[in-house]
């Protein structure tokens, strides 16, 4: 008999610990004593983090920060962005300058496990290729033997360049820049044979700056892995919590077919107990992560599910025209697979 009360005060307790709702760290403390979230983002990547002529921000990884934004403050468009430099980023959160890195950041052991960051979710699975004008009859990354190749410093893609160009014995010349920007002019005055980066930066590279985009091809060999998703802060699982689990929500969002277009239809109407969690209208996630109920519904209303947020910036009705691959769903073909709001 004491052995089973000691059981149900167990089950008791740990009922209690798994119900318990979550108080906001001191990064959402400060996102709120502020109003607004500072995210930073590219200089200028097409697709993924640009600003147009009039200063407006656009783009997969822009999107991801007016959500977590509509998340916290209610309000997608009270986010500051912050422009980085690859060299400048890791910097600018450590220090506290951003509150979230959403920058076509690749994530790998080091970062995640050195640097006093941590990762989320991924939001864009991604490969490091190549850019070679058309011009120069270059079908294959193994013909860069002895060849110049235009690379940018401080990333993953310079040092995965030197591991393929050991790997295969090609004595690749790399042409290094400080800045993206550098890096794509001197391949487009000729000064690199190729150029690489993630093959998503080298669509937009190829759309945004080319004279003329059909005189250059992505080679067809993708030499690495590149998780791209924003980063974080060490240290404060709350605002860790929330990143992450506002990325998800917008994949169960896509999954559960919840669109920017039905959102209040399904609020009002839907039966659908995972469409009630996501939406708050049958359980209170939120809570949990320091929030209100309706957390992800205004996510979803501000920027659409993850499927709206590809297409629009990356997709092939995009200008990148992108083909969603490896980032459609789990149950379509893809790897996109979002841990449960539940």
């Amino acid at each position: 008999m004491m052995k089973l009360k000691n059981l149900v005060a167990a089950a008791a307790a740990l009922g209690a610990v798994v119900a318990t709702p979550a108080f906001a760290g001191k990064t959402v403390d400060a996102i709120k004593a502020r109003g607004q979230v500072v995210c930073g983002v590219n200089t200028g990547l097409a697709g993924f983090s640009a600003a147009d002529s009039n200063g407006k921000w656009a783009g997969l990884d822009v999107d991801v920060c007016r959500a977590v934004a509509a998340a916290v403050l209610g309000d997608g468009e009270k986010v500051k962005y912050v422009p980085l430099q690859a060299q400048a980023r890791f910097t600018a959160l450590q220090s506290g300058e951003i509150d979230i890195l959403s920058r076509n950041t690749t994530f790998t052991l080091t970062r995640d496990a050195s640097l006093g960051l941590s990762t989320t979710a991924v939001t864009y699975y991604d490969g490091q290729g190549f850019l070679v004008p058309v011009k120069s009859k270059i079908k294959s990354a193994k013909q860069l033997k002895g060849q110049t190749v235009c690379v940018q410093s401080g990333t993953t893609t310079e040092k995965n360049l030197t591991d393929f160009s050991k790997a295969n014995g090609l004595g690749i010349k790399p042409v290094v820049f400080e800045k993206l920007e550098a890096a794509e002019g001197a391949y487009f005055s000729g000064r690199c044979v190729a150029y690489t980066t993630d093959a998503s930066g080298l669509a937009s590279t190829r759309n945004k700056v080319a004279k003329n985009p059909d005189d250059h091809i992505i080679l067809p060999e993708l030499i690495s892995k590149e998780p791209l998703g924003p980063m974080v802060r060490r240290g404060d699982d709350d605002w860790t919590a929330i990143v992450k689990w506002t990325v998800y929500g917008l994949l169960e969002a896509e999954e559960y077919g919840i669109t920017s277009e039905n959102v209040d239809k399904l609020k009002a109407e839907s039966k659908d107990p995972s469409v009630g969690r996501i939406l708050g209208t049958t359980e209170d996630s939120g809570k949990l992560l320091g929030l209100d109920k309706e957390w992800m519904y205004r996510a979803i209303k501000t920027t659409g599910n993850y499927g709206e947020m590809f297409e629009r910036n990356v997709g092939p009705k995009s200008p990148l025209k992108l083909p969603r691959g490896l980032n459609n769903l789990w149950n379509k073909g893809g790897i996109q697979y979002a841990a449960p709001i539940r």
